[in-house]
Formats: C-alpha cells, sequence, structure tokens
C-alpha cells in the first residue's frame, strides 16, 4: 500500500493518481472483501493492545471531496474496534466561540491521548480548502498555514503521536453519481443538500486546493497517501492495511502483569 503515500511532494499532481485504481486486485471485489475482513480482525486486535499498553497515540486524518466516503470509511474500516479507545472527531463550520480564536485552537483539543485512536472527519485542513475556494480569508494568510499546519503536525509527532492523513480521491463522475443515488434512493434523501452541487461546480477549484495542500505538507512525520476510493471496497482496503501496517511497526507489548497472579485461586 506504499505506493498510495506520497514520498516525493514537490513534483505532485493529483490527476497523476487514478481513482478507480484497484492495485493488485484486477477487480475482484470479493477478494478485495476476504482482505479486508482480515484488515478489520487485525485491526481490532492491534487496538486492543494500542489501548493496553497505553504509550502510543495515532491520529487518522481524512479529508475528501463532497460524497468522497468519510462516514463509509469510519462505518467499515473500523467496524471491530473497541469505543472505548477510539473516538472520531468532525469539523464543521466553526461556531462564534472557535472563530474568535486562532484556527487550530478547535482542532489542538481533539487530539489523540495516550492508548486512543482519533479520526478527523475533516479537520485543520479545511483552514487551507474551504478557507481558499470561498476567499473567506486573504491569501497571504491561508499561505501562511502551510508552514503551521506543518509545524504543528511536528509538534505532536514529537510528543508521541503518529499521524496519517487520507485523502479519499474520486472521480468526478463518481461524485455525480453518488449524488444521483442521494435523490434517488428516499432513505439516502437526508444526504442531499442543494448546497452540494454549489459546491460540485467548484470541483477544479477544489482539486486545485487538495493538491497543494498534500504537495506542501506531506512530511516523512505526517505523510498524506492518495486513496483511489472510486470503488469503496479498495479505499477500506488501503486505509485499513496501511492502519494495521503502521499500528505493527510500533512493536506494542502488552503490560506486565501483577506479581503472584499464578498463586491466586478463585473459588
Amino acid at each position: 500500500m506504499q505506493r498510495h503515500r506520497i514520498e516525493s511532494a514537490t513534483d505532485f499532481r493529483l490527476s497523476d493518481h487514478d481513482p478507480r485504481d484497484l492495485g493488485g486486485f484486477a477487480g475482484d471485489k470479493s477478494e478485495g472483501k476476504d482482505a479486508l475482513k482480515k484488515v478489520i480482525k487485525r485491526l481490532e486486535e492491534l487496538q486492543e493492545l494500542l489501548y493496553a499498553s497505553s504509550k502510543h497515540r495515532l491520529l487518522v486524518v481524512l479529508q475528501a471531496t463532497d460524497t468522497g466516503g468519510k462516514d463509509g470509511t469510519i462505518r467499515h474500516v473500523f467496524e471491530g474496534v473497541n469505543p472505548q479507545g477510539v473516538k472520531v472527531a468532525s469539523f464543521k463550520r466553526p461556531t462564534e466561540q472557535e472563530l474568535a480564536r486562532d484556527y487550530l485552537w478547535r482542532v489542538h483539543q481533539e487530539v489523540p491521548a495516550n492508548g486512543e485512536i482519533v479520526i478527523f472527519n475533516r479537520s485543520h485542513y479545511e483552514d487551507v480548502l474551504v478557507v481558499r475556494v470561498h476567499s473567506v480569508v486573504p491569501e497571504s494568510r491561508w499561505q501562511r498555514r502551510y508552514d503551521h499546519i506543518n509545524d504543528f503536525e511536528r509538534m505532536l509527532t514529537d510528543e508521541g503521536t503518529t499521524i496519517l492523513k487520507f485523502f479519499l480521491h474520486i472521480s468526478k463522475e463518481e461524485q455525480a453519481a453518488r449524488l444521483r443515488s442521494r435523490l434517488d434512493e428516499p432513505e439516502k434523501h437526508w444526504k442531499f443538500e442543494q448546497g452540494d452541487l454549489a459546491e460540485r461546480a467548484r470541483w477544479d477549484d477544489y482539486q486545485a486546493a487538495f493538491q497543494e495542500a498534500i504537495a506542501r505538507t506531506s512530511t516523512p512525520w505526517a505523510p498524506w497517501y492518495v486513496v483511489p476510493s472510486n470503488h469503496k471496497w479498495y479505499r477500506n482496503v488501503v486505509i485499513g492495511t496501511v492502519l494495521v501496517e503502521t499500528l505493527e511497526s510500533l512493536k506494542m507489548e502488552y503490560p506486565a502483569p501483577e506479581q503472584g497472579l499464578d498463586q491466586i485461586v478463585i473459588e
């Protein structure tokens, strides 16, 4: 799955990454689903170990265009984990209280503690994406934020947080199909907002914003993964596999048991 990791950000082009890519699965959905079951089981084991050892922290950042699949990723990849040690932070439109402070203030409060996985459903990157596309602040201001974000993430990793950032990459045609399904299926009507069409009209602007954000902030300490997401099952396999490989690399161990447990008799 390292093929989806952005190593050389200087020449990164989002258009070089095919959102229909299926890696080595050659379109075999059943094979992919079998692989996902194994990944989810292993992730469940590793998350329990992370929580028990309480020495490491994992921050997962999910970004995408509308209908990109952030909610679906959380629902399917993390379906077997213990909710005691996993939290989801969703960053919607800032409140008045949040707007009265720096843009990272609300984000810093949600980062993981020891033993936790925290998933950002949208994140601090909204302040170089939506803010840029809608000209909420001057360009000179949001341009400085790339350095702020790199420094912020470097501080988190220096203090013991592992950061994984995933851009869920779908095509414009796939977005259209997903929006249509929200109109065609009554049980999905609640997901549809007419404002989604206004955002879709800015597709090229968002692609440019995502491209620059990834290029400017994919670092050795907080890498971006551009995940082909037209096929939801492949998206889930990629993200789940990266999570498992990352947690395994931490070489975690369960805490040592209390002495004398072998002498205890429960009657």
